[in-house]
């Protein structure tokens, strides 16, 4: 059903039905639900930003590697989930970064990975830059833009260069 086609519906509906409806939502919707608390409650944000952060960090698991999944697909989608939310855009990026963040500790910690994993780290940290470039956010993360290259430094495939390269590409055009 198109948005167009749900507004018309809707629009069918008494104000009374509509929250009825939007109860119903809530109560069995556990996205509609966070998605609502945080609208009514926004003064929670740095809560709801960690909880998103903790769901990344059981994926690149640097204090029990054993436990690392290393599953990009989960902390995208935690990424997503937090965006959903609309938070403030220092909060997003602050998710945002902690994806390419967590996986370029835990490769510096503990060893090469896959060229699959490191493409992806990789595409995590050019977006995440993209993003602080576009709310003008670059020069409060640089230190922790930074210290993804300094976790690169060693790693394989060529992903050291790359997240020096683009560290470089996006710092450089901005220090004035």
């Amino acid at each position: 059903m198109s948005k167009a086609a749900l507004k018309k519906e809707l629009q069918k509906l008494t104000k009374d039905q509509i929250i009825e409806q939007l109860l119903d939502l809530y109560e069995k919707n556990k996205a509609v639900k966070e998605f609502y608390q945080f609208y009514l409650n926004p003064t929670n944000e740095k809560e709801l930003a960690d909880k998103y952060k903790k769901l990344i960090r059981k994926e690149f698991n640097v204090e029990n590697p054993m436990r690392s999944t290393e599953k990009f697909s989960v902390a995208k989608r935690a990424i997503s989930d937090f965006k959903n939310l609309q938070p403030s855009p220092e909060s997003l990026a602050d998710v945002m970064l902690y994806l390419p963040e967590s996986a370029c500790e835990l490769s510096a910690l503990f060893g090469d990975f896959s060229e699959q994993f490191y493409h992806s780290a990789f595409n995590n940290y050019k977006s995440a830059l993209e993003f602080l470039e576009e709310h003008h956010l670059l020069r409060q993360f640089q230190n922790r833009a930074m210290q993804c290259v300094k976790w690169a430094s060693n790693c394989g495939y060529g992903f050291a260069d790359d997240v020096a390269g683009i560290y470089y590409e996006f710092y450089q055009e901005n220090s004035d």
